[in-house]
């Protein structure tokens, strides 16, 4: 036998072997958050299509699973699905940092990143009503802000202004993920919110947009969105270097707008075979078409990309990661 043929065939015996794994297979998709966000929606349009390019075309089913930020998802994931490859999900961004800036019960680094539809900015609003309309109106007014349970990005962006740079932002948690904070705004229940991702707003709130409904205050991102050269960048509104590296240290999630993962542990051909089935559907037409439809936006970032970026983040200085994890602590 040759070389090469010697070669083939273990790879060949691999793709059998996941193929017949996932032949008439039901695999979950365990969605972190509730019905309707940005999240919910990405994640259903993607479930229709990414079966299509896994090796056995199983059936994928989405559950929603909210809770803390997707961190009852993600808790989930770890400790109860099976580890086989039968059951994915779509958890927060911010959880890939969790060991480094959160209380470390979640160790995201230990789970296989399959890849995100999209990289992302954030923004903080308010309502046209609110007297708050600019960044600088929110250094000195207050503004009772919306949001989710601790953990969301719509509590954690709030309390990193508040604490980097004294945002007066009276906060209303609880608030039963993005759809019911926008619902609180327009009954008048709050003013704002912040964490809200720029790629939600355009494809849920474009009337809000278009009627000048929302005051857009600042970007939470790494570089500017050229949708938005008139609302100030976090970064750009830093007053020192070290406050800079903070929030490059925890915007640096924003990469990874909108990822998939599977659960620690699963087979590695398993591992690769969804790797690039998230690959090849990020190329789909039906799929782009489809997104396009609902305003989404695809700008897909590779499971090995992810893992690039969080092995950067994870050399940041430990005195940096401490100055990170007391800029997002309640106060």
């Amino acid at each position: 036998m040759s070389a090469v043929a010697a070669a083939i065939l273990p790879q060949a015996a691999s793709a059998d072997a996941v193929e017949d794994f996932y032949h008439n297979k039901t695999v979950s998709m365990i969605i972190g958050y509730n019905v309707g966000g940005g999240y919910d929606i990405n994640a259903r349009i993607f479930a229709k299509y990414f079966p299509k390019y896994i090796p056995g075309h199983p059936t994928i089913v989405p559950q929603n699973m909210g809770g803390a930020g997707s961190r009852r998802a993600a808790a989930h994931l770890e400790s109860v699905a099976p580890k086989d490859g039968s059951v994915i999900g779509m958890v927060s961004r911010d959880l890939a940092t969790e060991p480094l800036l959160g209380d470390a019960k979640l160790d995201m680094t230990k789970f296989i990143w399959l890849g995100s539809i999209s990289n992302d900015i954030s923004v903080c609003a308010t309502w046209h009503t609110s007297p708050v309309k600019t960044w600088n109106d929110l250094l000195t007014k207050e503004a009772t802000f919306g949001a989710s349970s601790g953990g969301a990005d719509t509590d954690v962006s709030a309390h990193l202004l508040r604490n980097l740079f004294g945002a007066r932002i009276k906060l209303v948690t609880g608030y039963p993920g993005g759809s019911g904070i926008n619902l609180a705004m327009e009954r008048g229940e709050v003013e704002g919110r912040c964490g809200w991702s720029w790629s939600s707003v355009k494809s849920r709130s474009a009337d809000w947009l278009r009627d000048k409904k929302i005051n857009l205050l600042i970007q939470l991102g790494l570089e500017k969105s050229p949708d938005l050269p008139d609302v100030p960048l976090v970064i750009d509104v830093a007053g020192t270097d070290e406050q800079k590296q903070v929030l490059r240290l925890i915007l640096s999630r924003l990469v990874m707008a909108r990822p998939f993962v599977a659960p620690p542990g699963i087979p590695d051909d398993r591992k690769l075979a969804l790797r690039k089935a998230f690959d090849a559907t990020m190329k789909d037409p039906e799929f782009l078409a489809e997104a396009e439809k609902a305003e989404l936006e695809v700008n897909p970032v590779s499971g090995a990309e992810i893992d690039r970026v969080l092995a950067e983040v994870y050399r940041t200085p430990k005195d940096i990661a401490e100055k990170a994890k007391k800029a997002l602590q309640q106060n």
